[in-house]
C-alpha cells in the first residue's frame, strides 16, 4: 500500500464512523474505498467491510453506554430476532451477487427519503413505551432488518432507524444506540462466516477500522450529552439518504 492509500482508508473510515453512528450508510464510503482505492473485488470488500463495522459499532455502543443512552436490559427482545435474521442474511450474501440487489436498494432509498421528510417531527419525538406496538408486530420487522444487515451492511442503519423510531417509538439517539449494539453483536457472527468463506482481508479491514473506531466513539459520546443531538441526527439522516440516491443513480462524480 502507498501512503495515500493508508491516509484515505483511515480518514474515510473516520467519517464513515461518524455517519454510521448518527444515521447509517457509512458503508457507502468504506465499500468505495475498499473497491476503488484498495482494489478488492465486491464480494471480498463486502466481507472486509465488516471488520471496521464491528470495531466501530462496538466503540459507538460503549460511548452510548457511558452516556446512558444504551439500555440493554429493557430492549433485549429486539436484539434476538435481528441477530437471527443477520445469520440468514449472510448465508444469502455468500451465494448471491451484491449487484443483483443494487436496483432494489436504489428505489428503497427514494422511498426512505419521503419517509424522513414527511412530518419530520416524528423523528424528533421522545421515546414512548405506551405507543409501541406488540412484539408480534415488531419482532418480525427486526428479523427482516437482520436479514438485510447480514446480506449487505450498506443502508442498514437508515432502515433500522425508520423501524425503531417510527414503529417501535424510540427517540432517535436511543435508536442509534440500540442500532450500534445490535450491529456489533451480529457482525461478530457475520464476520466469522465471511472469514470462513475466505472473503475477509484483515489488513485492509483493520486499517479502515482505526478511523471508524475513533469516529464512532467520539460521535456517540458527543451525541449522548449534546441537547440538540436528535435534530442533528435527523439532518445527518436526510443528508445521507440524499447523497445515497444521487450516487446510486449516477448523478455524482464519485
Amino acid at each position: 500500500m502507498e501512503f495515500y492509500q493508508y491516509a484515505i482508508a483511515i480518514v474515510g473510515g473516520f467519517f464513515a464512523g461518524i455517519v454510521n453512528t448518527l444515521a447509517g450508510n457509512g458503508s457507502a464510503i468504506t465499500l468505495t474505498i475498499l473497491t476503488e482505492v484498495l482494489g478488492l473485488p465486491p464480494n471480498m470488500a463486502n466481507g472486509t467491510n465488516r471488520v471496521g463495522v464491528m470495531a466501530q459499532t462496538a466503540a459507538s455502543s460503549y460511548g452510548f453506554y457511558e452516556g446512558g443512552k444504551l439500555k440493554l436490559r429493557d430492549n433485549w427482545q429486539y436484539f434476538i430476532p435481528t441477530i437471527i435474521g443477520a445469520i440468514v442474511g449472510v448465508i444469502i450474501a455468500v451465494n448471491v451477487s451484491n449487484a443483483q440487489f443494487k436496483t432494489f436498494f436504489s428505489y428503497m432509498m427514494i422511498v426512505m427519503l419521503f419517509v424522513i421528510l414527511i412530518r419530520p417531527k416524528r423523528w424528533l419525538a421522545e421515546s414512548d413505551i405506551s405507543k409501541r406496538p406488540p412484539l408480534v408486530i415488531t419482532m418480525p420487522l427486526f428479523f427482516l432488518l437482520g436479514i438485510y444487515g447480514g446480506f449487505i451492511q450498506m443502508g442498514m442503519g437508515v432502515f433500522f432507524l425508520a423501524v425503531s423510531v417510527l414503529i417501535a417509538r424510540f427517540n432517535l439517539i436511543e435508536a442509534n444506540a440500540m442500532k450500534s449494539f445490535i450491529i456489533a453483536i451480529y457482525t461478530c457472527i457475520v464476520l466469522a462466516i465471511f472469514h470462513y468463506q475466505g472473503l475477509v482481508d484483515w489488513k485492509f479491514g483493520a486499517i479502515i477500522a482505526i478511523g471508524q473506531t475513533i469516529g464512532g466513539y467520539l460521535t456517540a459520546r458527543l451525541a449522548s450529552s449534546y441537547p440538540s443531538a436528535n435534530v442533528w441526527a435527523h439532518r445527518m439522516l436526510v443528508f445521507v439518504v440524499v447523497v445515497a440516491i444521487l450516487r446510486l443513480f449516477g448523478w455524482l462524480p464519485f
